[in-house]
């Protein structure tokens, strides 16, 4: 094996310029997944189907493949390597869940050369895509691998429950032993067609601390932002009341299943592509569709940003067309028109030992509640909470009436000024009732009835008082002389008493 230098996240390169991981050549790496993904697909076909068991999540099937082949494997130039296959039957009920068919699978996989992503993951993974944009194949670490294996049967009955989810839609988990090291590998959902020109991408987790792209980061030519910079870029995401439900209510769900296996440090892989630039963009380069050919949609079930979220099958169907290639329609706070796509990835974190310890340091340091890792609960209600203030919002529709209001509004205000005046009558009859009553007794009291001028001023000038306070009322009302309608035969509110 030739020397390698360091280049960075996602392995090494070997002095040929060719990307290694563990020390195993990129070129190598491919030709093994095809290889032992279309002898363990195919010979997986001869097997009845049935239903799953739970003894089926812990199933492992090994096959040797030599470089100058055998009676069961085809010859081959890579390097003698062992092909092992994870829960072959609970995973090929996977891909049937979601209309994959066995034929199309290994199509998608072995018929074209895989291509290399080159915007690798922080974690040092490597990325391969079909060049149907159907499937990602990424390397996993040996706990997440692990993980993934115990989680497939709680996995297999949320899967059953609810097929449409935002979480990563798992097809396969294999490992390549060769030169005495492990490469362990899963097949997923591409969450972003590479036809569509993606403008901003996200990783965001819903959390402060350290979450801004780095200036290394930023120098790349489609850099991943992270939380602090889509609040400085962006005043949120505006999606119509339906669809906002849909994916709030979705992420909810989605969330208290990771809650419920103690995942915790997950993403909201978020990719936002602008419909007013499309006209003046392509594809980014590389990517398909650059010949001018467009491709088509995605034939995995539930696999796009909008079937995931709708509850209704018929109605993703209306929505995933050729235009949107299956992307959720959104709006910014410029009134700039969207595709929205995304999907959760990273959730291979439970909250083990080594997370509680990380945790507890940082918040020695830091402030606990800013920083990525948490416990599930707390981590789940805080990415809910970002997601829903932060980054996406309801579109609010002002619905207005007026010649219901104006409908409206005449009889209450006819009703209003009747019930003023005519208790403001009966207070009066009543107190001029009492002041008679009252001047009587008084002058009868005096026999020269001298009070008598006294009173009777003291009663007229309530009296008068009463009277403009009922003046006023009705000229303040008689002023809004539009709303007693067009069809009234009097003006304001002397019309409508008449």
């Amino acid at each position: 094996m030739s020397t390698t230098t360091e280049n960075g996240v996602g392995g090494s390169r070997n002095t040929s310029g060719e990307k290694t991981y563990k020390k195993t050549t990129s070129s190598a790496l491919k030709g093994a997944i095809q290889l032992g993904i279309g002898y363990t697909v195919g010979n997986l076909t001869s097997k009845p189907d049935r239903d799953v068991l739970m003894q089926d999540f812990y199933v492992v099937e090994s096959v040797f493949l030599p470089s100058e082949g055998s009676n069961l494997t085809p010859a081959h130039h890579y390097p003698d390597f062992r092909f092992k296959t994870y829960a072959p039957l609970a995973f090929r009920y996977f891909r049937e869940l979601f209309g994959i068919k066995p034929d199309d699978y290994l199509y998608s996989i072995c018929n074209e050369p895989l291509i290399e992503l080159s915007n690798p993951g922080a974690s040092g993974s490597l990325f391969y895509l079909t060049s149907d944009d159907e499937f990602i194949i990424k390397t996993v670490q040996h706990k997440e691998a692990e993980f993934l294996q115990k989680l497939l049967p709680g996995y297999y009955m949320n899967l059953n429950q609810n097929p449409r989810t935002l979480l990563p839609k798992f097809y396969g988990l294999y490992c390549i032993q060769s030169g005495g090291v492990n490469i362990r590998l899963v097949v997923m959902n591409n969450v972003l067609p590479r036809s569509v020109k993606m403008h901003y991408k996200y990783d965001l987790k819903g959390s402060t601390y350290k979450r801004r792209a780095s200036r290394k980061e930023r120098e790349k030519a489609c850099p991943v932002y992270k939380d602090l910079d889509f609040q400085d870029m962006h005043e949120g995401l505006y999606f119509d009341a339906d669809t906002y439900n849909a994916l709030m209510k979705t992420l909810q769900r989605d969330c208290r299943v990771l809650e419920s296996f103690k995942i915790m440090d997950y993403s909201l892989l978020l990719a936002v592509h602008v419909l007013d630039q499309s006209p003046k963009e392509g594809g980014e380069p590389g990517q398909a569709g650059g010949d001018g050919k467009r491709p088509v949609a995605q034939r995995v079930l539930y696999s796009t940003a909008m079937e995931s979220i709708q509850g209704d099958g018929k109605a993703a169907e209306a929505h995933t067309t050729d235009d949107t290639m299956g992307g959720i329609p959104a709006k910014s706070h410029k009134e700039e028109k969207l595709l929205i796509f995304l999907g959760i990835i990273d959730i291979l974190q439970s909250y083990r030992f080594i997370k509680k310890l990380e945790h507890s340091w940082k918040a020695l340091v830091y402030d606990g509640d800013s920083v990525s890792v948490h416990r599930p609960g707390f981590y789940a209600n805080r990415f809910l909470k970002f997601m829903s203030t932060s980054v996406f919002r309801k579109t609010q529709t002002i619905r207005f009436s007026p010649s219901k209001r104006a409908r409206t509004s005449i009889p209450a205000l006819k009703s209003f000024s009747q019930e003023i005046l005519s208790s403001q009558k009966e207070e009066n009859e009543e107190e001029s009732r009492d002041r008679l009553g009252g001047a009587r007794s008084l002058a009868s009291l005096d026999g020269q009835g001298r009070p008598a001028p006294v009173l009777c001023a003291c009663v007229c000038a309530r009296l008068s008082e009463h009277y403009q306070q009922i003046l006023i009322i009705t000229r303040s009302l008689s002023l809004g002389d539009p709303l007693s309608g067009p069809d009234s035969s009097g003006g304001g509110v002397y019309g409508w008493l008449s």
